[in-house]
């Protein structure tokens, strides 16, 4: 079975385009399985002089792929200005989001890559989930506590507890509950995504030095001890918690195959320092596969020429990697 994978656009006037493109441009260098874009192909020539190969369903992207980029038109009509943002622009962005899930769940597709959006944006003509992860679980059924965002680079893979709230706002969500939720669907998504049959799980403190005992801090002896001792007893592999000032060095990381962080910032800049230009989000614990790159729209460089597509084309390979594993998985 030739797998085909479906990439949504993001915002027209982001740097989703461009690399969207340039993922195309190098897909023999890359080796990237056949994809198709959803959107508006205005968008893609407002950057780009490639060819571009119009189709009506997910089923002509393979022939067409070795040739030109496929395209599946969901918009039209409105000017395209890189750089310049605007409600239609989000609009566009939210539908081609919508068809991209749609596909994967009738099983047209064998998996989601979105492209990068404005949520202030999206939130201005109606989109009122906390981000594109939100919105898929949503829309496969799938409960926002049974999900997990993982960030990977080639050398760490991190999982946040907690996402985009405010950092007062994260030892009064934590619960042992959504630790325990967290680590399974890590757990189950490195072995269905990846292969690793007993993945190895750290567990981050939330206060320096992992509370040092209770002296900077009861989080880790009243909340994640607990969910640590529950893992345990349920057959998971974890260790923690682990002081986040020295579990991410080459040496550490090497003892672990997905770190459990408490909140977003303590999962983002170890990944981020690493693998900058081709960190890759994941969500674990969907039934379907979909990936996004780890950056936003970058309004200020579009259509400049000058975006890199390194993220895009990891996420297309993780995708790919990832439904040939639950091939096995699954099967």
């Amino acid at each position: 079975m030739t797998a085909i994978f479906a990439v949504s656009l993001g915002d027209p006037a982001g740097i989703g385009p461009e690399i969207i493109a340039k993922s195309w441009d190098q897909r023999d260098t890359a080796r990237l399985p056949p994809f198709f874009a959803i959107g508006d192909p205005d968008a893609l020539s407002a950057i780009w002089t490639g060819p571009i190969g119009l189709i009506e369903e997910p089923g002509e992207a393979a022939r067409l792929f070795p040739d030109r980029l496929p395209v599946l038109r969901i918009s039209e009509g409105s000017t395209i200005w890189p750089g310049r943002p605007d409600p239609e622009g989000a609009r566009s962005a939210l539908h081609s989001l919508e068809m991209a899930v749609g596909l994967a769940r009738s099983g047209s597709v064998q998996g989601v890559i979105t492209g990068p959006i404005s949520k202030v944006l999206l939130q201005q003509v109606g989109f009122t989930h906390p981000g594109q992860t939100e919105f898929t679980a949503e829309r496969c059924g799938v409960s926002r506590n049974n999900i997990a965002m993982l960030l990977a680079g080639p050398s760490l893979k991190v999982v946040p507890i907690t996402g985009h709230i405010p950092l007062t706002q994260v030892a009064r969500t934590l619960s042992t509950e959504l630790i325990v939720n967290r680590a399974h669907a890590a757990a189950k998504g490195m072995t269905r995504n990846f292969g690793i049959a007993n993945p190895r799980i750290a567990i981050a403190g939330l206060n320096p030095h992992a509370g040092e005992d209770g002296t900077l801090g009861h989080e880790e002896q009243d909340i994640i001890a607990p969910a640590i001792e529950q893992l345990l007893a349920d057959g998971l592999d974890v260790s923690g918690p682990l002081a986040a000032d020295s579990m991410f060095h080459d040496a550490a990381r090497r003892k672990y195959d997905v770190a459990l962080c408490q909140y977003h910032d303590q999962a983002l800049i170890p990944l981020k320092a690493l693998h900058f230009e081709c960190g890759v989000n994941m969500t674990l614990g969907l039934p379907i596969v979909r990936t996004s790159p780890d950056h936003g729209t970058a309004f200020n460089i579009a259509g400049q020429d000058i975006a890199d597509p390194s993220s895009m084309i990891a996420a297309i390979q993780m995708a790919e990697t990832a439904w040939s594993h639950r091939q096995n998985y699954d099967g």
